[in-house]
């Protein structure tokens, strides 16, 4: 308290002090005699200091903090120096730990904010807030200013020390094997052509089965691999692959293990669609083609305008000069079948085709699945190396132990050598159809197989998401450096009400758009019988665009519909395709229960029109015009109504006819100026509602517009048309 009044006292002399000067200031300036202004500068100066100094202390001011100073003393509390100053509190300001290339999703995140609190930090700079996603990367200005403007403090984030790199402890395959070493195998043939061209059929005389009446639709749906015995003795491995457009990368890689493709065309049909796909998928793998003409039992067959049609596409056949052997078959009544199998195995020796059956196995994933009893199961063609039970196998990114193996009948067998397709079980999860299969040592090295790829993956992601980010940035660096140059010679004024509208408008659209939610989204659930189905249905997915309704696949896997898959679609109201697949009971009542669509086909250009119409569905109408009539302007007049003058146009019909009730356009000059409806139509005096071709009338407009002698008159209705989604 003490303390306290001692400070009042000595503001108080102080103000004492202060007045005194100003009185004696005050005294000078009225005896000066004269007064002289500095005229070398644009600013008097003041001689006179204001300010109290130590030598001007009134007596009576000394005197009585001296007193004061006393009486503290005696009552033993001395009183020291005097902090003038007052403490101020200080707001201890969040610190958040900012780096070079952060997105707007990373920024909210350490700041502790949700993302549309960066955006109006982001509000008021010059910046296209539209443009930016949560993803866009921002400018280290950007950054800085917005965290100065949500009052915080920033510093930079310490750099880790860059990881040591990781050794690379993959599986390769081995090299070369010494010729000596190397014993014949059977070969390896593809049977590629156009759906419904009878490729099934033909396999099915090969090794006298009923495959093609149990498929759906009489199509292939997966890729076959079959061992087939001719009554030579021989062997040939026969893969079937679909032929319908959406299987093209099953296609592919039956052409990546191959050694010699059949090509089957049909001697009525003629070279179509996917029979110049499977040409140019024989020539990328480089292997070479046997011609099978099928069909020539029909009397429309015309087995030549096949050869010459294939000229084309550089097949040239054997009686044109070419090296393409063409055999003449029917498959459905197998007729000639025999020198097809004479023409592979003729082929097959030419290529001495050889192979390595010691040491690791190499082999290929045909394709892959999930069975009920068995787990993850994969089809595989072996390359190199003899697999038996026990082995283990990396493909992908998972290993197996195999447990067991099958051949294309079922039935159990203990080793697979070169060439032969074989069932492998014993996968810890479904790897990916066209994997390469690489046997190892030990389970703790397919461990460390699996760990390095994992982390290679990471990697790459990592990689390809800095590129997409960097690329972002020097585009929105881009937009803004053209933004800023195109505002550049405004005063600022004006560029800030430009910016302002700007902003508004970018805030009224966000808003718009989060009104409009995902209305428009199509959520998709994707179950399939095998890894190549479910990628042939997303690469169709992939294929269907449409810019009012955005396609998201929420999922995707192999095996039947599960009540996680329900769980999911009813999470985000999407529909659930599945493929060759099955929905128990259970599954089908809880989806109906929760107003989940699940749709099963077998056929999968069945699936892909039900997926079309889904999708058709969440579009919004279309407005389509249709004209009704038209007329020119030949005279312009007003009529006055009360104080107004109405434009009025004196016109004729020449093509169909005017309805009042109808929408009409004024075009000038090729260009709509107006539409809308009309305020009276009229025939000499006479209100009318239908004005026909080569008649005359008077017409005005629900807006005050001035009409031009030979302005259009455009009479039409408008009628909402249902879209549909389009293929890219």
């Amino acid at each position: 308290m003490n303390r306290w009044m001692m400070l009042k006292l000595e503001n108080l002399v102080q103000l004492h002090c202060s007045c005194i000067q100003l009185h004696s200031l005050f005294y000078r300036k009225v005896h000066r005699t004269q007064w002289k202004p500095l005229q070398s500068s644009a600013f008097p100066l003041w001689p006179v200091q204001l300010l109290p100094q130590q030598w001007q202390t009134d007596t009576f001011v000394s005197v009585a903090l001296s007193q004061y100073r006393l009486l503290a003393t005696k009552k033993g509390k001395r009183p020291g120096k005097l902090n003038l100053k007052t403490k101020e509190h200080k707001v201890e300001m969040q610190t958040v730990e900012i780096q070079q290339g952060m997105t707007i999703k990373d920024l909210a995140r350490v700041m502790g904010k949700d993302i549309d609190h960066v955006y109006k930090a982001l509000l008021c700079l010059d910046i296209d807030l539209y443009s930016l996603e949560p993803d866009s990367v921002l400018e280290e200005a950007w950054i800085k200013e917005a965290v100065k403007r949500s009052g915080m403090n920033y510093k930079w984030a310490k750099l880790k020390e860059k990881e040591k790199d990781k050794e690379n402890k993959d599986a390769v395959k081995r090299c070369p094997a010494d010729p000596a070493l190397l014993t014949p195998r059977p070969p390896v043939v593809t049977i590629l052509g156009h759906v419904d061209h009878g490729k099934t059929t033909l396999l099915d005389r090969l090794r006298k089965t009923q495959v093609a009446a149990a498929e759906a639709g009489g199509i292939t749906q997966h890729i076959g691999a079959f061992i087939v015995h001719l009554p030579s003795g021989e062997k040939i491995t026969f893969l079937d692959t679909p032929g319908h457009a959406a299987f093209s990368a099953m296609r592919a890689r039956g052409t990546q293990v191959t050694d010699i493709v059949i090509l089957v065309v049909a001697a009525e049909d003629g070279v179509m669609k996917q029979t110049i796909e499977s040409i140019q998928h024989a020539k990328n793998a480089q292997v070479p083609i046997i011609l099978a003409i099928n069909k020539c039992d029909k009397p429309e067959a015309d087995p030549e305008r096949v050869k010459k049609e294939l000229l084309a596409h550089d097949v040239v056949c054997e009686e044109y000069g070419g090296d393409v052997q063409a055999i003449h078959i029917s498959a459905l009544k197998g007729e000639n079948l025999v020198a097809l199998s004479e023409a592979t195995v003729a082929l097959a020796e030419v290529l001495e085709l050889k192979a390595d059956t010691t040491g690791l196995v190499e082999g290929t994933i045909i394709e892959s699945r999930t069975d009920k009893g068995k787990g993850p199961v994969t089809t595989a063609i072996i390359q190199r190396g003899t697999l038996r039970k026990g082995c283990i196998l990396v493909a992908g990114q998972t290993w197996a132990r195999v447990r067991l193996m099958f051949d294309e009948n079922g039935k159990a067998v203990d080793e697979a050598t070169p060439s032969m397709p074989v069932e492998i079980v014993g996968w810890k999860e479904v790897p990916s159809a066209g994997a390469e299969i690489l046997e190892v040592e030990s389970e703790q090295r397919a461990h460390e197989v699996v760990d390095w790829r994992n982390y290679a993956e990471q990697q790459k992601i990592t990689k390809e998401d800095m590129e997409v980010i960097e690329a972002k940035q020097k585009e929105h660096q881009e937009a803004h450096r053209r933004e800023r140059d195109k505002l550049g010679n405004l005063n600022w004024r004006a560029r800030k009400t430009i910016l302002y509208e700007t902003n508004k408008k970018t805030v009224q659209r966000s808003n718009q758009r989060v009104e409009s939610g995902d209305k428009n989204v199509l959520s998709v659930i994707v179950k399939g019988d095998v890894d190549g189905s479910v990628e042939a249905i997303l690469n169709v997915l992939n294929s269907y665009t449409a810019d009012e309704c955005e396609l998201d696949v929420i999922h995707f896997g192999v095996g039947d519909v599960s009540e996680n898959d329900i769980n999911l679609a009813e999470a985000f109201k999407g529909v659930i395709y599945g493929f060759s697949v099955n929905a128990n009971t259970f599954i089908q009542q809880l989806a109906a229960k929760k107003g989940i669509k699940i749709k099963l086909h077998n056929i999968i250009y069945h699936l892909i029109e039900d997926l079309k119409d889904e999708l058709s569905n969440k579009l919004p109408p279309s407005v389509v015009e249709h004209t009704i009539g038209e007329a020119s302007v030949l005279a312009t007049f007003f009529v006055t109504l009360g104080k107004n003058k109405v434009p009025v146009a004196g016109c004729r019909v020449h093509k169909g006819q005017l309805h009042g009730k109808m929408k009409f356009k004024l075009i000038r000059n090729r260009d709509v100026i107006w539409n809308g409806f009309l305020t009276s139509l009229k025939q000499h005096k006479a209100d009318v509602q239908v004005v026909k071709t080569g008649m005359d009338c008077g017409l005005s407009l629900d807006k005050d517009i001035e009409f031009n002698i030979g302005d259009e008159i455009i009479c039409y209705e408008e009628e909402e048309v249902k879209q549909t989604s389009t293929e890219n």
